[in-house]
């Protein structure tokens, strides 16, 4: 008898520990947590919390493509996808191999109006294959991560203070070249 009555507390508090879904267009900052506090970091590495990650997003049934910039902890949803942003990373600038990383979790709603987790873990700019968005209708990709280390240049274009998440629509991923070339003059 105490094994369902210890399911059923185990289970009240992972719902009380779920987060609300931001509406659309709404950012949702996540708590931070002790195990984020106590990470120690090397003088003059930014906090997780100053970092700023650019994702590319496609939706594959219009060909639009986003890029969206958000902080760690930020989610963004546009239309029926939210896009939340858990950590970002890159190499340091004296590595040999630059690699840029971020957490992503992506949520997509279902025809009953709910949300499901269609995708959760680390995507890599350098190597798009290693970890892909399988979904039939979005995907996602990291285009860069800001943040600063001891001893090397600032990073050009480092975005100091945007903590508004944006979303710029952008035309799809390049397109065949009689796309590019299509014109009201010039009809393909």
């Amino acid at each position: 008898m105490l094994r369902p009555a210890a399911a059923l507390v185990m289970l009240g508090l992972t719902v009380a520990g779920c987060d609300r879904l931001p509406g659309r267009g709404e950012q949702q900052p996540e708590k931070a947590t002790a195990s984020a506090k106590a990470e120690p970091l090397a003088p003059g590495t930014t906090p997780m919390n100053e970092r700023v990650a650019v994702l590319g997003i496609l939706n594959k049934r219009n060909g639009i493509s986003r890029d969206i910039r958000l902080k760690p902890g930020q989610a963004v949803r546009i239309k029926d996808v939210i896009v939340r942003l858990r950590a970002c990373e890159t190499t340091p600038p004296w590595e040999f191999d630059q690699l840029t990383g971020a957490f992503v979790q992506v949520d997509v709603q279902q025809p009953d109006g709910g949300f499901s987790r269609v995708f959760s873990g680390w995507l890599y700019k350098e190597s798009p294959s290693l970890n892909v968005v399988e979904n039939r209708v979005y995907d996602v990709w990291p285009k860069s991560c800001t943040m600063s280390f001891p001893g090397a240049p600032e990073q050009a274009g480092a975005l100091a203070d945007d903590s508004s998440p944006s979303s710029e629509p952008q035309s799809g991923r390049g397109g065949s070249p009689a796309e590019r070339n299509a014109s009201p003059s010039n009809p393909t």
